[in-house]
Protein backbone atom coordinates (compact mmCIF):
# COMPACT_ATOMS: atom_id res chain seq x y z
CA UNK A 1 0.00 0.00 0.00
CA UNK A 2 1.26 3.88 -0.10
CA UNK A 3 -0.54 7.09 -0.25
CA UNK A 4 -1.44 9.22 -3.16
CA UNK A 5 1.04 7.40 -5.63
CA UNK A 6 1.53 3.83 -6.31
CA UNK A 7 2.58 1.72 -9.52
CA UNK A 8 -0.77 2.31 -11.31
CA UNK A 9 -0.69 6.24 -11.29
CA UNK A 10 0.03 7.31 -14.86
CA UNK A 11 1.98 10.24 -15.40
CA UNK A 12 1.76 13.57 -17.21
CA UNK A 13 4.23 16.13 -17.05
CA UNK A 14 3.61 19.35 -17.65
CA UNK A 15 7.05 21.21 -18.83
CA UNK A 16 8.58 17.89 -20.13
CA UNK A 17 10.26 19.42 -22.96
CA UNK A 18 11.82 22.01 -21.01
CA UNK A 19 15.37 21.76 -19.58
CA UNK A 20 14.32 20.89 -15.83
CA UNK A 21 11.21 18.79 -17.32
CA UNK A 22 13.34 16.68 -19.82
CA UNK A 23 16.18 15.76 -16.41
CA UNK A 24 13.68 14.92 -13.82
CA UNK A 25 11.06 13.08 -16.51
CA UNK A 26 14.44 10.67 -17.16
CA UNK A 27 15.00 10.56 -13.29
CA UNK A 28 11.38 9.69 -12.96
CA UNK A 29 11.37 6.73 -15.91
CA UNK A 30 14.53 5.32 -14.09
CA UNK A 31 12.60 5.18 -11.38
CA UNK A 32 10.13 3.25 -12.69
CA UNK A 33 7.62 5.93 -12.95
CA UNK A 34 4.45 5.53 -15.76
CA UNK A 35 5.68 8.53 -17.14
CA UNK A 36 2.69 8.42 -20.09
CA UNK A 37 2.96 12.26 -21.75
CA UNK A 38 4.39 15.95 -21.66
CA UNK A 39 2.45 18.50 -22.11
CA UNK A 40 3.18 21.42 -24.37
CA UNK A 41 0.51 23.19 -26.57
CA UNK A 42 4.01 24.27 -28.69
CA UNK A 43 4.82 20.71 -29.43
CA UNK A 44 2.18 18.96 -29.58
CA UNK A 45 2.32 15.68 -31.65
CA UNK A 46 5.90 15.35 -31.09
CA UNK A 47 7.81 12.44 -29.22
CA UNK A 48 10.53 12.69 -26.74
CA UNK A 49 13.00 10.01 -26.69
CA UNK A 50 14.41 8.92 -23.42
CA UNK A 51 17.09 6.19 -23.21
CA UNK A 52 16.91 5.34 -19.82
CA UNK A 53 18.00 1.95 -18.50
CA UNK A 54 16.65 0.46 -15.16
CA UNK A 55 18.32 1.81 -12.49
CA UNK A 56 16.28 -0.46 -10.27
CA UNK A 57 15.16 -3.90 -9.91
CA UNK A 58 11.47 -4.82 -10.01
CA UNK A 59 9.78 -1.81 -11.71
CA UNK A 60 7.33 -0.94 -14.17
CA UNK A 61 7.11 1.69 -16.85
CA UNK A 62 8.11 1.59 -20.12
CA UNK A 63 10.77 3.95 -20.79
CA UNK A 64 11.46 5.33 -24.61
CA UNK A 65 9.32 7.62 -26.62
CA UNK A 66 7.10 9.53 -24.54
CA UNK A 67 4.43 11.01 -27.02
CA UNK A 68 3.34 15.25 -26.25
CA UNK A 69 0.20 16.67 -25.80
CA UNK A 70 -0.90 19.83 -26.48
CA UNK A 71 -3.23 19.99 -23.12
CA UNK A 72 -3.79 17.63 -20.07
CA UNK A 73 -7.01 17.05 -21.10
CA UNK A 74 -5.67 15.44 -23.93
CA UNK A 75 -2.98 13.86 -22.71
CA UNK A 76 -5.47 11.87 -19.96
CA UNK A 77 -7.95 11.04 -22.64
CA UNK A 78 -5.56 9.56 -24.46
CA UNK A 79 -3.68 7.99 -21.92
CA UNK A 80 -5.64 7.42 -18.47
CA UNK A 81 -3.27 9.85 -16.84
CA UNK A 82 -4.16 10.78 -12.64
CA UNK A 83 -1.41 12.47 -12.28
CA UNK A 84 0.20 15.65 -13.85
CA UNK A 85 4.27 17.04 -12.39
CA UNK A 86 4.40 20.43 -13.35
CA UNK A 87 7.69 21.80 -14.06
CA UNK A 88 6.77 24.88 -15.78
CA UNK A 89 7.77 28.67 -14.79
CA UNK A 90 6.52 30.93 -12.00
CA UNK A 91 4.50 33.02 -14.38
CA UNK A 92 3.14 29.92 -15.95
CA UNK A 93 2.26 27.80 -12.93
CA UNK A 94 -1.01 29.34 -12.21
CA UNK A 95 -2.53 28.63 -15.81
CA UNK A 96 -1.23 25.52 -15.96
CA UNK A 97 -2.79 23.99 -12.80
CA UNK A 98 -6.02 25.69 -13.51
CA UNK A 99 -5.77 23.48 -16.90
CA UNK A 100 -5.28 20.33 -14.30
CA UNK A 101 -7.52 21.20 -12.44
CA UNK A 102 -10.24 21.87 -15.26
CA UNK A 103 -9.14 18.70 -17.23
CA UNK A 104 -10.26 16.59 -13.48
CA UNK A 105 -6.69 14.94 -12.78
CA UNK A 106 -6.71 13.53 -9.55
CA UNK A 107 -2.99 14.80 -8.29
CA UNK A 108 -1.21 17.75 -9.46
CA UNK A 109 2.45 17.66 -7.98
CA UNK A 110 3.73 21.19 -8.63
CA UNK A 111 7.26 21.51 -8.09
CA UNK A 112 7.90 25.14 -9.23
CA UNK A 113 9.30 27.66 -6.51
CA UNK A 114 8.59 31.11 -6.15
CA UNK A 115 4.92 31.30 -7.21
CA UNK A 116 2.98 34.10 -6.33
CA UNK A 117 1.03 33.70 -3.32
CA UNK A 118 -2.31 35.19 -4.52
CA UNK A 119 -1.24 32.54 -7.58
CA UNK A 120 -0.92 30.19 -5.11
CA UNK A 121 -3.92 30.76 -3.45
CA UNK A 122 -6.24 30.97 -6.42
CA UNK A 123 -5.36 27.62 -7.56
CA UNK A 124 -5.26 25.39 -4.59
CA UNK A 125 -8.59 26.77 -3.97
CA UNK A 126 -9.71 26.11 -7.13
CA UNK A 127 -8.34 22.86 -7.63
CA UNK A 128 -9.96 21.85 -4.19
CA UNK A 129 -13.22 22.87 -5.45
CA UNK A 130 -12.56 20.75 -8.32
CA UNK A 131 -11.37 17.77 -6.75
CA UNK A 132 -7.90 17.47 -7.43
CA UNK A 133 -5.30 17.43 -4.72
CA UNK A 134 -2.19 19.26 -5.12
CA UNK A 135 1.16 18.78 -3.99
CA UNK A 136 3.23 21.16 -3.50
CA UNK A 137 4.03 24.24 -4.48
CA UNK A 138 7.61 24.50 -4.00
CA UNK A 139 8.16 20.76 -3.00
CA UNK A 140 10.06 17.92 -4.03
CA UNK A 141 7.39 16.11 -4.93
CA UNK A 142 6.23 12.69 -3.07
CA UNK A 143 7.87 9.11 -4.09
CA UNK A 144 6.48 5.21 -2.96
CA UNK A 145 10.08 3.41 -3.14
CA UNK A 146 9.87 0.67 -5.20
CA UNK A 147 6.39 1.94 -7.34
CA UNK A 148 6.62 5.31 -8.57
CA UNK A 149 8.24 8.79 -8.25
CA UNK A 150 6.56 11.88 -9.15
CA UNK A 151 8.81 14.95 -8.50
CA UNK A 152 12.62 15.16 -8.06
CA UNK A 153 13.13 13.67 -4.61
CA UNK A 154 15.99 10.49 -5.18
CA UNK A 155 15.31 7.33 -5.94
CA UNK A 156 17.96 5.31 -4.93
CA UNK A 157 18.36 6.40 -1.25
CA UNK A 158 15.81 4.02 0.36
CA UNK A 159 13.54 1.44 -0.26
CA UNK A 160 10.01 0.32 0.17
CA UNK A 161 8.93 -0.13 3.80
CA UNK A 162 7.06 0.37 6.55
CA UNK A 163 7.24 4.17 7.68
CA UNK A 164 5.35 7.08 6.37
CA UNK A 165 7.35 10.84 5.96
CA UNK A 166 5.61 14.43 5.39
CA UNK A 167 7.84 17.14 5.30
CA UNK A 168 8.24 20.90 4.83
CA UNK A 169 11.46 20.66 3.68
CA UNK A 170 13.40 18.66 0.78
CA UNK A 171 16.71 18.59 1.75
CA UNK A 172 15.06 17.21 5.10
CA UNK A 173 13.15 14.60 3.27
CA UNK A 174 16.39 13.45 1.55
CA UNK A 175 18.08 13.00 4.49
CA UNK A 176 15.67 11.03 6.93
CA UNK A 177 15.10 9.02 4.29
CA UNK A 178 19.05 8.00 3.69
CA UNK A 179 19.12 7.70 7.94
CA UNK A 180 16.37 5.18 7.86
CA UNK A 181 16.98 3.55 4.34
CA UNK A 182 17.28 0.19 6.04
CA UNK A 183 13.94 -0.01 7.01
CA UNK A 184 12.18 2.27 4.55
CA UNK A 185 9.40 4.34 3.93
CA UNK A 186 6.06 3.64 2.07
CA UNK A 187 5.19 7.05 1.19
CA UNK A 188 7.68 10.32 1.36
CA UNK A 189 5.63 13.51 0.68
CA UNK A 190 7.25 16.83 0.08
CA UNK A 191 4.73 19.57 0.91
CA UNK A 192 6.07 22.17 0.61
CA UNK A 193 7.64 24.68 2.75
CA UNK A 194 5.24 27.92 1.02
CA UNK A 195 2.80 29.97 3.28
CA UNK A 196 -0.17 28.54 0.93
CA UNK A 197 0.25 24.85 0.23
CA UNK A 198 -2.33 22.30 -1.49
CA UNK A 199 -1.68 19.65 1.27
CA UNK A 200 -0.79 19.88 4.57
CA UNK A 201 1.03 17.64 7.34
CA UNK A 202 -2.90 17.07 8.41
CA UNK A 203 -4.08 15.20 4.93
CA UNK A 204 -1.07 13.03 4.88
CA UNK A 205 -1.51 12.21 9.15
CA UNK A 206 -4.77 11.18 7.94
CA UNK A 207 -3.86 8.98 4.81
CA UNK A 208 -1.04 7.46 6.76
CA UNK A 209 -3.32 6.39 9.97
CA UNK A 210 -5.55 4.81 6.81
CA UNK A 211 -2.99 2.98 5.31
CA UNK A 212 -2.23 -0.41 6.62
CA UNK A 213 1.06 -0.53 5.40
CA UNK A 214 2.42 2.43 7.53
CA UNK A 215 3.59 1.87 11.01
CA UNK A 216 4.92 4.78 12.22
CA UNK A 217 5.09 8.33 10.94
CA UNK A 218 7.71 11.08 10.49
CA UNK A 219 6.78 14.46 10.80
CA UNK A 220 9.11 17.54 9.67
CA UNK A 221 8.02 20.97 10.03
CA UNK A 222 9.91 24.33 10.69
CA UNK A 223 9.59 27.87 11.93
CA UNK A 224 6.87 29.58 10.80
CA UNK A 225 2.93 29.61 11.14
CA UNK A 226 0.97 26.95 12.74
CA UNK A 227 1.28 24.10 10.97
CA UNK A 228 2.61 21.46 13.22
CA UNK A 229 0.35 23.03 15.96
CA UNK A 230 -2.36 22.26 14.02
CA UNK A 231 -1.04 18.64 13.08
CA UNK A 232 -0.50 18.05 17.24
CA UNK A 233 -4.18 18.68 17.95
CA UNK A 234 -5.33 16.42 15.05
CA UNK A 235 -2.79 13.84 16.34
CA UNK A 236 -4.09 13.63 19.35
CA UNK A 237 -7.99 13.12 18.37
CA UNK A 238 -7.09 11.01 15.05
CA UNK A 239 -3.28 9.32 14.89
CA UNK A 240 -3.12 6.26 17.25
CA UNK A 241 0.28 5.25 15.13
CA UNK A 242 3.22 6.71 16.98
CA UNK A 243 4.46 9.98 14.97
CA UNK A 244 8.29 10.95 15.39
CA UNK A 245 8.71 14.93 14.72
CA UNK A 246 11.60 16.89 13.76
CA UNK A 247 11.06 20.93 13.70
CA UNK A 248 14.22 22.96 11.22
CA UNK A 249 15.42 26.31 12.53
CA UNK A 250 16.17 26.13 16.78
CA UNK A 251 18.86 28.62 16.10
CA UNK A 252 17.04 31.11 13.39
CA UNK A 253 16.78 34.72 14.40
CA UNK A 254 13.42 35.91 15.56
CA UNK A 255 11.48 38.07 12.99
CA UNK A 256 13.67 36.70 9.93
CA UNK A 257 12.32 35.06 6.92
CA UNK A 258 14.49 31.99 6.62
CA UNK A 259 14.82 30.09 3.22
CA UNK A 260 11.28 29.03 2.61
CA UNK A 261 8.94 32.13 2.08
CA UNK A 262 6.37 30.56 4.94
CA UNK A 263 9.33 30.51 7.60
CA UNK A 264 8.87 33.15 9.49
CA UNK A 265 8.61 33.82 13.04
CA UNK A 266 6.78 36.33 15.66
CA UNK A 267 7.54 36.52 18.85
CA UNK A 268 6.48 33.16 20.41
CA UNK A 269 4.16 32.42 17.97
CA UNK A 270 5.61 29.84 14.91
CA UNK A 271 8.83 29.45 17.14
CA UNK A 272 10.70 25.56 17.04
CA UNK A 273 10.10 25.83 20.67
CA UNK A 274 6.41 26.07 20.64
CA UNK A 275 6.09 23.45 17.92
CA UNK A 276 8.20 20.67 19.63
CA UNK A 277 5.92 21.67 23.02
CA UNK A 278 2.71 21.17 21.13
CA UNK A 279 4.34 18.02 19.14
CA UNK A 280 5.19 16.37 22.68
CA UNK A 281 2.38 16.98 24.78
CA UNK A 282 0.47 15.03 22.73
CA UNK A 283 2.63 12.28 23.05
CA UNK A 284 5.39 12.82 19.53
CA UNK A 285 8.93 12.59 20.31
CA UNK A 286 10.76 14.74 18.98
CA UNK A 287 14.39 14.80 17.98
CA UNK A 288 16.76 17.85 18.37
CA UNK A 289 18.68 17.01 15.24
CA UNK A 290 17.96 14.84 11.81
CA UNK A 291 20.29 11.94 12.94
CA UNK A 292 18.40 11.83 16.65
CA UNK A 293 15.35 11.90 14.80
CA UNK A 294 16.09 8.72 12.84
CA UNK A 295 17.48 6.70 16.33
CA UNK A 296 13.76 7.79 17.81
CA UNK A 297 12.25 5.79 14.89
CA UNK A 298 14.09 3.12 15.58
CA UNK A 299 13.85 2.61 19.05
CA UNK A 300 10.33 2.94 18.45
CA UNK A 301 10.03 0.79 15.85
CA UNK A 302 12.10 -2.01 17.97
CA UNK A 303 9.80 -1.50 20.92
CA UNK A 304 7.02 -2.30 18.37
CA UNK A 305 5.61 1.13 18.23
Amino acid sequence: MAIYLTKESKVLVQGMTGAEGMKHTRRMLAAGTDVVGGVNPRKAGQTVDFDVPRSLEGLGGAPGAVPVFGTVAEGMAATGADVTVVFVPPAFARAAVLEAADAGIGLAVVITEGIPVHDSVAFTSYARRNGTRIIGPNCPGLITPGQSNAGIIPADITKPGRIGLVSKSGTLTYQLMYELRDIGFSTCVGIGGDPVVGTNHIDCLAAFQDDPDTELVVLIGEIGGDAEERAAAYIREHVTKPVVGYIAGFTAPEGRTMGHAGAIVSGAAGTARAKQEALEAVGVRVGSTPTETARLVLELLEAGG
